[in-house]
């Protein structure tokens, strides 16, 4: 009886699954969607793009003050149309600290870990998962507000065959879908929903207003690699001078990217939680 009742149990029991990054993304495909969060911060990047861009493009041309920050208001019909786009950084940028930073801060990164003991699998998913859908979002949001854009503005708008406008179209998404994913390695780093937050607003918005009040002229070539520098050069329409070409920007700021994810990379694989 013990011994057909052994077999009977094990013949219940499910074969184990490996560990793999397939099951990994899809776990985190799963808790990315339900958390809240996501949902709220998503719809509040998509608005914020979407209702500064036509507010701007509704001013542009009339002689009123298109938006932007003071001396860098938009000047073409197409940096109208993207003004929102520096609000839906920070928007984005706050959904990759959350993504990442908000399970240190709940504790639910011990199960996460515990499930997968590797570590960088589990930052190689989320990292997928939030590309996949923060580029989807910001990308349909950026055509949306650019077609819409260039409808209110009428006979000065331009078009998509235009020189330059699908390159700072995707390119913005682009920009969007980065600062989402320096907020998710400096989540990572940092360890801090408030830190995170607060690091990425001074990298990606004071610094470069700091570094032209105080960087002498002799220096002042320099200012063009900080981050928001270099991802302004791959988002314009028309490069002013004194900038990096689009294909250095891009450059530039996919190695801040790369530099904060890896660092994320090193504490997670070698430090506690």
């Amino acid at each position: 009886m013990t011994t057909a009742a052994t077999l009977e149990t094990a013949a219940t029991i499910r074969p184990r699954k490996h560990v793999n990054l397939a099951r990994v993304v899809k776990s985190e495909w799963i808790k990315f969607w339900s958390v809240r969060s996501t949902w709220i911060t998503l719809v509040v990047a998509v608005l914020l793009l979407v209702g500064f861009g036509l507010l701007a493009s509704s001013m542009f041309g009339d002689g009123s003050d298109p938006g932007g920050p003071p001396g860098n208001e938009p000047t073409d019909p197409v940096g109208a149309s993207l003004t929102g786009t520096n609000f839906a950084m920070l928007a984005f940028g706050t959904l990759g600290v959350l993504v990442m930073a908000g399970e240190y801060g709940t504790g639910m990164i011990r199960s996460s870990i515990t499930a997968v003991p590797r570590r960088l699998p589990l930052l190689w998913a989320k990292i997928a998962v939030f590309t996949v859908v923060v580029f989807t979002v910001a990308l349909a949001a950026s055509a949306v507000v650019f077609t819409a854009g260039q409808a209110v503005i009428g006979d000065g708008g331009a078009s998509w065959s235009d020189p330059g406008v699908a390159r700072a179209v995707i390119g913005t998404a682009g920009l969007l879908t980065g600062s989402g994913l320096l907020g998710l390695g400096l989540g990572a780093l940092m360890r801090s929903t408030p830190g995170a937050i607060t690091t990425l607003f001074g990298v990606m918005f004071l610094l470069a207003m700091v570094a032209a009040l105080l960087v002498p002229d002799s220096w002042s070539d320099a200012v063009q690699y900080l981050p928001s520098e270099a991802g302004d050069a791959f988002t314009a329409v028309t490069q002013a001078d004194g900038t990096l070409s689009p294909l250095a920007g891009l450059a530039v700021f996919g190695g801040y990217i790369a530099a904060v994810v890896g660092a994320a990379a090193w504490r997670i694989k070698r430090s506690d939680v």
